[in-house]
């Protein structure tokens, strides 16, 4: 495994990471003074939504440290499931977040409460808004970099944020200029609904790490054809492929001629190794070499998949990725 690169992705996830820490610190604090001067319920899901970032970023950056920790005796396979239990954790602060402004919306609907004075609301937000953006164009490009899961997952949140601070904006401008009464509260709802329909979408491919799920079907497919360029190899069968933060493992057995002695058998190896890590950086490779022909009927994955179907795709990996597979 490349451990300058790792150690370049490490570096620029806790960069990350810290700029949306400072970028949360900034924005609770001038969206606490907006709370109190305006009493918008609209504001105060913002306020909560910002003030959750912050935790949710400390989190983040607990994650991604502890994810970029070299392998120890106790964790043979590195510590990368760090990033989507800090995932995890990002995801249950925003439905906590979600659940609460929304019981909050519909008690002001319903008391009929107003908003003080728009202004300053409207002066916050918009400054939350540039530095939003700020923060999302650094993160977008930390995660091409990288694939960071914790990162995407902070990336989600100031996502919503934009929408946020935009309808913070709108629900202040017809609550009290407009003169649409009980706007604030509605905007204030919607915001809810949407936080929570971004909780449930960061926790998927977080619990697909943590379940160990395959790999895209494309990935896997691009893969078979680096393996199926060496001449030597007589089939692959029982491909397992997993990611655990920015780290993906696979393992494999291939059939080779029963004649090779171990040595052959292994240079056969190096050099399939040599090709899959020029195509697939930093994954880490297991391969098993079988005699051509040897089948263990008690694999899953048995059925040679360097034997195309008719389309030229493997049916074995199909039948990995079908739903329910």
């Amino acid at each position: 495994m490349d451990m300058t690169r790792t150690d370049a992705h490490n570096d620029l996830n806790r960069k990350a990471a810290l700029a949306s820490i400072s970028v949360a610190v900034l924005l609770v604090g001038m969206k606490a003074w907006a709370v109190i001067s305006t009493g918008s319920t609209a504001m105060l899901g913002s306020l909560a939504d910002t003030a959750l970032d912050l935790v949710a970023s400390l989190a983040t950056l607990m994650g991604v440290w502890v994810a970029s920790q070299p392998d120890d005796h106790n964790h043979r396979f590195g510590h990368g499931k760090a990033e989507a239990l800090a995932a995890m954790f990002q995801v249950v602060l925003i439905s906590i977040s979600a659940i609460g402004l929304a019981f909050r919306a519909v008690g002001q609907f319903l008391g009929s409460a107003q908003v003080a004075e728009a202004e300053s609301g409207v002066i916050v937000s918009t400054i939350a808004l540039a530095a939003t953006v700020a923060l999302l164009a650094y993160q977008r490009h930390v995660i091409r970099q990288t694939g960071s899961l914790a990162i995407s997952t902070d990336n989600v949140h100031y996502k919503s944020d934009l929408f946020l601070n935009l309808a913070v904006i709108a629900a202040l401008v017809l609550d009290t200029y407009v003169g649409i009464k009980g706007a604030d509260a509605v905007f204030a709802f919607g915001i809810a609904l949407w936080l929570g329909w971004g909780a449930w979408g960061a926790s998927q491919e977080a619990i697909e790490q943590l379940m160990d799920h395959e790999w895209p079907l494309e990935k896997r497919e691009r893969f078979l054809e680096v393996v199926a360029q060496h001449p030597e190899l007589k089939g692959l069968h029982d491909l397992r492929t997993r990611t655990s933060g920015n780290r993906d493992f696979v393992q494999f057995h291939v059939w080779v001629d029963g004649r090779m002695t171990v040595t052959e058998a292994h240079r056969v190896m190096d050099e399939i190794e040599d090709k899959l890590t020029a195509e697939f950086p930093g994954v880490e490779i297991l391969i098993h070499p079988d005699p051509e022909g040897l089948v263990d009927e008690d694999m899953m994955g048995a059925e040679n998949l360097l034997n195309p179907g008719p389309d030229g795709t493997s049916p074995a990996i199909l039948a990995q990725g079908a739903p329910g597979a």
